[in-house]
């Protein structure tokens, strides 16, 4: 199989690979495809922050069929493993740790990578060469801009690629049910870089190498403290949707993000210009946060306004009406949903590779479970299309069975905030006084 060409196998198993990513995610947002050329030889060059699920989040929201390039050392374990590799388009590419000996190897990846361009398909590789595991943007490496001079070298100016600068946030990095936002950027076209490159090769990379860091910023939550880093993103996590408010924004999930991406700018801001300030804020963040961590309760919920009583009933109504339907999807997928969950808990120590191994695993133990369910109670079903109806509803009746543990550990929330208000009225105005105290610092800061 040639790497360009397109692969009704690698189709198919990516129509597969596009349901589950659905079935794992909670909302999937995808902002600027207007901006991916349908005609033109490809790069997209995205943030590198979570192992496998970065390039399943790229892959399954274009329409090309992306060739990646990736770390040599996964390849060459077995025949088999460099078999699966290639029909999976992804291309090795070697580093000085690798060995020097081995750099020469590179050769052949960069042929390759030339031929998809020539042939108007897409590259994709990460400009970072590593993943930080954190929402902090890594310095760029120089892979980019070479390999698309070198294309547009051996073209003789010809090849008019189109570098995607690509943000993916995610709203965790590795739990089931949360929140991802793929943002495409306008393309850079390489071609206005050839001149620099036959004046000045090496200024023409870094300019091209730049210019890809600064248009991937306003894609990404970038937290730049090294310091502060955590005590930041708790604090986006609790005052984000207040400081949104207060710039008069209507919420949305989407917006929620472009507000953080400014609210972390402004904290790292404010650390610049007066780090006592910001530490005096951090002490007063982590006193507040400490206190809603014990109570397990939600900060954005604590409002003097609310009485919790009706919220708490409603819930508790809804749960009653729902769960006949959560033990259902509970009986057909708890063994194989915490099976996924125990393996990538206590086996894998790093929590980047944590939800790539939690999705390679779901691939294949669920619809095996699935299976063998199905071939329990076939014989209890009568019709044939009852049988096919009761095998399609297993995912989605897996889905509503988390969907309603996250409202049943909701409305026990609510309940531990009746009770909070209505039997220990000075602790919840204590929680109350905390948070209102927090906030106004932060609006006088930051606002």
């Amino acid at each position: 199989m040639s790497y360009e060409k397109w692969s009704a196998g690698y189709w198919l198993l990516r129509k597969y690979v596009w349901f589950v990513d659905r079935m794992i995610h909670r909302r999937i947002i995808v902002v600027g495809r207007e901006n991916i050329p349908k005609d033109k030889p490809i790069i997209f060059a995205p943030n590198h922050q979570n192992a496998l699920s970065d390039p399943i989040a790229v892959l399954t929201n274009v329409a090309h069929q992306p060739v990646w390039l990736a770390r040599a050392d996964i390849f060459g374990k077995s025949p088999v493993i460099d078999s699966i590799l290639k029909f999976l388009k992804i291309m090795p590419v070697y580093r000085s740790r690798d060995g020097l000996e081995n750099l020469e190897k590179n050769d052949l990846t960069f042929s390759s990578s030339i031929k998809v361009l020539e042939n108007n398909a897409a590259l994709a590789l990460f400009p970072e060469g590593a993943h930080s595991s954190k929402r902090q943007i890594l310095p760029h490496k120089k892979a980019v801009p070479r390999i698309a001079f070198m294309a547009g070298e051996k073209s003789e100016g010809r090849l008019d690629t189109h570098i995607i600068p690509t943000g993916i946030y995610y709203s965790s990095y590795w739990k089931f049910n949360r929140s991802l936002i793929v943002n495409f950027g306008e393309a850079i076209k390489v071609k206005e870089y050839y001149k620099q490159y036959a004046e000045e090769p090496q200024a023409a990379i870094r300019s091209l190498k730049d210019k890809l860091y600064d248009a991937t910023l306003p894609l990404i939550i970038n937290i730049r403290s090294q310091k502060h880093y955590d005590d930041f993103e708790n604090i986006t996590s609790v005052y984000g949707r207040h400081f949104l408010e207060q710039n008069k924004q209507d919420y949305s999930y989407l917006n929620l993000f472009k507000s953080n991406q400014l609210l972390a700018r402004k904290l790292d801001e404010l650390e610049d210009k007066d780090s006592d300030k910001t530490d005096s804020i951090v002490v007063k963040a982590r006193e507040y946060l400490s206190a809603f961590k014990k109570l397990k309760i939600k900060s954005r919920l604590v409002d003097a306004g609310q009485t919790y009583f009706w919220s708490f009933v409603l819930k508790s109504l809804l749960l009653i009406v729902s769960a006949p339907l959560f033990i259902l999807g509970f009986i057909f997928n708890a063994l194989p949903f915490f099976s996924v969950d125990w393996l990538a808990r206590t086996r894998i120590k790093d929590s980047s590779f944590r939800s790539s191994v939690a999705f390679v695993t779901s691939l294949i133990i669920f619809p095996l479970f699935y299976l063998l369910e199905f071939a329990v109670v076939a014989s209890l079903i009568p019709s044939p299309w009852l049988k096919l109806l009761f095998i399609i509803s297993l995912p989605f009746a897996g889905k509503f069975a988390f969907q309603w543990y996250i409202l049943l550990r909701k409305t026990a929330g609510t309940f531990r905030l009746f009770r909070l208000k209505y039997f220990k009225p000075e602790r919840f105005n204590q929680l109350l006084n905390q948070k209102e105290e927090l906030f106004q610092l932060l609006d006088k800061e930051l606002v």
